[in-house]
């Protein structure tokens, strides 16, 4: 019997994860800090036109495009004179379960089945245990799902308790956890126990996924509208979204793209806290994820992650809670469209970055999902009152995170606001050589480190330099 403690459990994690993924990730790494992230990903993924055809057997992919005319024309009235670009939604609340996730679900479960597990599990309190257990049924996989659900008092989120019912139904076993390392540890457990394959969201073919959407984005933008779109914004938690996104694009030749990055501000509250667990109203798409997995995206469930978004990120902008309960609702009051929280994310700010546009310019939001009884405004406004949440009109730049939800009293109070992304690249330098004593830097290690951080040489031996390395 092998030990089970949680000491032993994490110190063969990585032994754990080689059989549960089948890919031994020491074969793509270089002599000094860096890895070589394209070989990764070509030799372990799938080429474009499989992945089409892969998705294309469970019915994901080839969304629609629809045009926010209403949506607008409301920021056109708040815009300077000439500008207010034309805001489009990608609805990939049209996949089977009801998400972009739909797509990193169907290359991994199709993968698992390849290489013959009997199994699939995945860590997620969102919307990806939905397209897991989905995408586990029509391939004739049992599935598991491990969710991050509740705090001490084991009261648990209204989203997360949504999504677990939505895995049940697809035929799911879900495991619910309180907040805490137990989660990681319980997953690794489950894949030793069962043998079954780690559908993690981190891997070459889940990112290889999404790129399928950044290709089918620009290829539908030039066949209705002539042209690539000027900017896409991407709600951005773990970075594989906006990672596949972006991908996909460059492989359709949308090379000059503005790609945005979009969170709901967090900041404040901690997402291992107990105590600050149900104080958010956001399950993901949040700060608590994003500029962590952004800076130091190795910190998944697997050695090296294929979700990097600093590597394509142009633009990181934030929006408060407030802001997406309030687009949420007007995104079905103007538009008809009635879609959940996290696409909204970026809609929030697509409308915000569009009154900076041009009016004959194209802003896309890259992404919806669906909504159902847990992901709809009023149970998420109630469970905030009853964790003591105050929640009323106004400025949503006052908004405190845990201690108030600030909803506009007027749309021309909706502003993304810019994070820096100087810093940020700095936190992905520092990060990547956090412990190292007595390491001289080579010239590879400088180019990883420009690539990592979207900079260059120059920018990263100032930074190291700050840090006392060079």
């Amino acid at each position: 019997m092998k030990d089970k403690s949680y000491g032993a459990v994490m110190a063969r994690k990585n032994e754990i994860m080689k059989q549960a993924i089948g890919i031994d990730y020491a074969i793509f790494e270089n002599e000094g800090l860096g890895f070589d992230y394209e070989r990764m990903m070509r030799e372990t993924g799938y080429t474009l036109e499989e992945m089409q055809d892969i998705q294309g057997r469970t019915g994901v992919g080839n969304t629609p495009i629809l045009e926010m005319k209403n949506l607008t024309a409301l920021a056109r009235k708040l815009a300077p004179e000439g500008k207010g670009a034309r805001i489009f939604i990608k609805d990939e609340a049209a996949n089977p379960s009801g998400s972009f996730k739909a797509r990193r679900a169907a290359n991994a479960v199709y993968h698992a089945k390849k290489l013959g597990y009997k199994g699939v599990i995945a860590a997620t309190s969102g919307n990806y245990g939905a397209a897991v257990a989905s995408q586990a049924a029509m391939h004739g996989l049992k599935c598991i799902i491990v969710q991050e659900t509740y705090d001490s008092r084991g009261v648990g989120q209204p989203e997360i308790v949504e999504k677990a019912r939505a895995c049940e139904a697809y035929g799911a076993e879900v495991l619910q956890l309180t907040v805490g390392p137990e989660l990681f540890y319980e997953f690794l457990l489950l894949l030793e126990e069962t043998g079954y394959f780690n559908a993690s969201l981190y891997t070459p073919f889940g990112i290889a996924g999404v790129e399928t959407l950044g290709y089918e984005l620009a290829v539908q933008m030039r066949e209705k509208y002539g042209k690539d779109p000027d900017v896409v914004v991407c709600t951005n938690a773990g970075g594989g979204n906006l990672t596949g996104t972006a991908r996909g694009l460059i492989k359709a030749g949308a090379v000059d793209v503005n790609i945005v990055a979009a969170s709901v501000d967090l900041s404040g509250l901690h997402m291992a806290s107990d105590t600050h667990f149900n104080k958010k109203s956001f399950t993901t798409g949040h700060t608590g994820f994003g500029l962590p997995f952004t800076t130091m995206p190795d910190r998944s469930d697997v050695p090296r992650s294929a979700a990097r978004p600093m590597r394509y990120l142009d633009r990181y902008v934030t929006v408060t809670q407030g802001e997406v309960f309030y687009m949420t609702e007007a995104l079905a009051q103007l538009e008809g469209l009635e879609k959940g929280p996290a696409g909204n994310t970026a809609l929030v700010a697509a409308f915000s970055i569009a009154q900076e546009m041009d009016a004959d310019q194209m802003i896309v939001v890259q992404e919806t999902e669906y909504t159902g009884a847990g992901k709809h405004i009023q149970p998420q406004l109630s469970f905030a009152r009853d964790n003591g949440i105050d929640i009323h009109f106004g400025d949503p730049n006052t908004q405190i995170p845990g201690e108030n939800i600030v909803l506009p009293k007027h749309p021309s109070l909706i502003k993304a606001v810019d994070l820096d992304l100087v810093k940020i690249k700095k936190s992905v330098i520092k990060n990547a050589v956090s412990g190292l004593t007595d390491v001289a830097i080579t010239q590879e290690d400088l180019d990883y480190l420009a690539i990592e951080s979207k900079t260059d040489t120059a920018f990263v031996k100032e930074a190291l330099k700050e840090l006392g390395i060079l």
